[in-house]
């Protein structure tokens, strides 16, 4: 079927529901591999979201590849409710890796999918705290769009239209510097931050604490260590420490969504690593699996999770384990045991963001760069090199996608992902196994993109 009658069948019978249709016309792809998507006609396609970072080890990655496979050949379904080996394999390394790194013991509850898991871990500090359901967050944060998602999710547009389901967060200031306060550094901004946020608990009548029994009314606060939709927004690496120490002060758990930038996206199998601190439940996704299989789940202190606290049945999903996942979940935690993923990714985001910072010399549009391993943002302005300009990045977008680049006589495309507040944020998401050759010539195509969209 050619392309113009498959884009006719999708207008008449697909919802637009989804995200498809951000970019008009959808473009539609026929195979990929390793950093690269190929259209029908062969074009290729250098990406540098990897499905907003489900795909952290490269497309169609032979050995993850192949352990879906044999786990096809297998046992490639099997009701919830019974065990299979490679669900207690994977269980226990994710458990037996945060034993190590945070001397505590903890329990693995698997579901099909990240917003899946964020509902599992309102359930379990729901549970945990009484039946508590009101949960901070951050601006700038997001952490899925089912119901109860939604809500500790700070962009309006998600509930709009749809109502409440239960209270919505109490949204707390992130440290995004570049738009921060002036005269601050951004370790000063971080502590500003923390000191707003502490001084909530200084009185009754600031609305969250009661001094008398000692109790706040909020269950959990829930994080992003780097923002992902908000623009892969940094903090200043003091930051956390400050909030932990407010939140273990007032009995409120710390719940790290780590769906965006797990395994390996900053360069550590946890972006919180890099910040010294220790979460009460992580949350997990995405890169578990490469993309191959929808596969989530999250991690918890055992207190919070044991069977006597949070029995079975407490929540279920009929795909969640799901044996074809896992086994992919176990080979993926494998590789990374036997790779040094956090030289290489620190190594390749160095380059990556040097290549971004040379860019900004030679374009005033690109107002701030910066990174964490091969998690990169690009926020781009107007020629004062500060007032987003979204209609800018638009451009760039759909040049990208026209597949009408050009490099050594080859014509390409690029593939980005569009973030940040004012959605003027390139967040760049390449492939852990981007190639040092791949990174030259995502700078050379960003060149020619950002130079194209400004003559209009």
């Amino acid at each position: 079927m050619s392309e113009a009658a498959l884009l006719a069948d999708e207008a008449r019978y697909c919802s637009f529901g989804d995200t498809v249709h951000y970019s008009e016309p959808p473009r539609i792809f026929d195979r990929c591999e390793g950093s690269w998507l190929f259209d029908a006609g062969g074009t290729p396609f250098l990406d540098l979201q990897m499905w907003y970072s489900a795909v952290n080890f490269g497309y169609a990655n032979p050995r993850l590849n192949a352990a879906l496979k044999r786990q096809i050949d297998t046992l490639p379904q099997v009701a919830s409710q019974y065990l299979h080996p490679t669900k207690i394999e994977l269980a226990k390394l994710i458990a037996q890796d945060a034993k190590k790194k945070w001397g505590l013991d903890g329990r693995i509850h698997f579901n099909v999918g990240g917003s899946q898991s964020i509902e599992d871990s309102l359930k379990l500090v729901r549970n945990a705290r009484q039946g508590k359901s009101l949960m901070f967050a951050f601006e700038g944060g997001y952490h899925g769009r089912t119901l109860g998602a939604s809500a500790i999710t700070s962009s309006y547009r998600y509930r709009r239209r749809f109502g409440h389901f239960g209270e919505r967060a109490h949204f707390i200031p992130f440290p995004y510097h570049f738009r921060g306060p002036k005269g601050m550094s951004k370790e000063e901004y971080g502590e500003a931050c923390v000191w707003h946020f502490e001084r909530l608990f200084e009185s009754e009548y600031n609305g969250v604490w009661d001094p008398k029994a000692g109790q706040s009314e909020y269950a959990a606060f829930y994080v992003e260590p780097i923002q992902g939709t908000g623009g892969y927004v940094i903090p200043p690496p003091n930051f956390f420490k400050g909030l932990k120490r407010v939140l273990d002060r007032h009995g409120i758990l710390l719940v790290v969504d780590e769906i965006q930038m797990g395994f390996y996206r900053t360069g550590k199998l946890w972006s919180i690593e890099h910040f010294g601190v220790t979460p009460d439940v992580l949350v997990f996704g995405k890169a578990l699996t490469n993309g191959l299989n929808p596969l989530a789940g999250l991690w918890a202190r055992e207190e919070l999770i044991n069977p006597q606290i949070f029995p079975p049945g407490s929540t279920h999903s009929t795909f969640a384990s799901n044996p074809l996942g896992t086994a992919v979940g176990l080979e993926t935690m494998r590789m990374l045991a036997e790779t040094d993923y956090e030289t290489m990714v620190t190594r390749k985001g160095a380059l990556f963001l040097a290549g971004l910072r040379d860019l900004q010399k030679r374009h005033p549009e690109i107002g701030d760069v910066d990174g964490l391993g091969l998690a990169l943002r690009a926020e781009i302005c107007a020629t004062d090199g500060f007032t987003p300009n979204k209609a800018l990045l638009d451009k760039m977008v759909d040049i990208g996608l026209a597949g009408g680049l050009e490099h050594k006589g080859k014509r390409m495309g690029l593939v980005l992902d569009v973030g940040g507040y004012y959605k003027n944020v390139i967040t760049f998401a390449p492939s852990l196994h981007i190639s040092e050759e791949e990174i030259g010539l995502a700078m050379a195509l960003l060149d020619q993109l950002i130079t194209r969209a400004k003559r209009g």
